[in-house]
């Protein structure tokens, strides 16, 4: 894990202690999945789960369709559910306002926790006002790092997008890169234009960035495909998530191009790519662990009056480079979904 800079003097909260009451606690058998908007109770007497009352934790992100980084926070956040007696409600939407609109229907619901994504802080302001006007805790993760504090959320779980951006920026100049184009899937979102901006602060050679549409993955290709087309003098691709990384790989051999790939995120096809070098490496924040301790802080908090990070510092999940020199040892989590 690349620790060597943090922007804004950022500490690293060890995630272990995050989860080290709760580490006493043998894991049970409830869990919540769903697309839109899903939840499923369980067996509230099932063996191994905690001796708390039950309770229900709505967890609301921006989820493209599709993307499968999401599956695997959806199952980080089902793995504490069923060990802390939770009823996990998910929904999704990757619209700033319908998203907000989901958030208020948990607050009418009154649910005893909300675990959310910042990805478009503007639009999520009012509606997280609300939450904690009802009384509701609320934790962020995924996005919005820079936003969580001033929005009064009680803890933050995901990684500072600027910090893993310059530490690829970095690691491309080590390798001899010169032309490198970043590649964002939906303009606007906060934590993918940081990735960006840290990707040019930290590469000593030219950074262009390439605006897509992350939800037509044939127009993406195509998109891509051009601007490789055009300038065959870009070197580097960097693509901000897993399948646009894979669909970069064929648009590469599409153009004709020399350029390498790298990419932030992982899934278990990914991993297949580093593996057999079309894809040179990935930087992983961690998606189950931010579902996993969104879902379990909120039920510290609520059951002890914990505060994960100490409600003023964010706990870091990443950035955590996998390459040739680690990824069979990553390519075992990867199969089980949990890296």
């Amino acid at each position: 894990m690349d620790r060597s800079s943090h922007a804004r003097s950022r500490r690293i909260v060890p995630v272990a202690a995050v989860a080290a009451a709760a580490a006493l606690l043998v894991a049970g058998c409830s869990s919540s999945s769903g697309g839109k908007q899903s939840e499923e109770s369980g067996s509230a007497a099932s063996a191994g789960k905690a001796g708390t009352p039950r309770m229900t934790v709505a967890m609301i992100t921006h989820a493209v369709p599709g993307d499968t980084f999401w599956d695997t926070i959806r199952k980080g956040a089902e793995a504490a559910a069923a060990k802390d007696n939770v009823k996990l409600v998910y929904s999704s939407d990757p619209n700033a306002g319908n998203q907000a609109n989901l958030v208020q229907n948990a607050i009418d619901q009154k649910v005893d926790g909300i675990a959310v994504t910042l990805a478009k802080p503007d639009a999520m302001k009012d509606v997280v006002a609300k939450a904690k006007a009802a009384g509701i805790p609320i934790v962020g993760f995924n996005g919005g790092v820079d936003d969580w504090k001033s929005q009064g959320l009680l803890s933050y779980f995901g990684q500072d997008e600027t910090v893993a951006g310059e530490a690829i920026g970095r690691k491309l100049s080590a390798l001899g890169a010169k032309n490198a184009v970043c590649v964002i899937q939906e303009q606007g979102h906060v934590a993918l234009e940081a990735r960006c901006a840290g990707v040019k602060k930290g590469f000593t050679g030219k950074t262009q960035i390439l605006y897509v549409n992350g939800a037509d993955m044939p127009a993406l290709k195509s998109t891509i495909t051009a601007k490789l087309t055009q300038d065959k003098t870009i070197d580097e691709v960097v693509t901000l998530g897993a399948p646009y990384a894979l669909t970069a790989v064929q648009s590469i051999a599409d153009a004709g191009s020399k350029a390498k790939l790298a990419t932030f995120d992982l899934n278990k096809d990914l991993v297949k790519a580093v593996q057999n070098g079309s894809i040179q490496f990935a930087v992983d924040q961690q998606p189950y662990l931010q579902g996993y301790l969104s879902v379990d802080s909120l039920w510290l908090y609520k059951t002890n009056g914990n505060y994960s990070g100490g409600s003023e510092e964010p706990v870091l999940t990443g950035p955590a480079f996998v390459d040739k020199t680690n990824v069979d040892t990553i390519a075992t989590f990867a199969a089980k979904g949990t890296r």
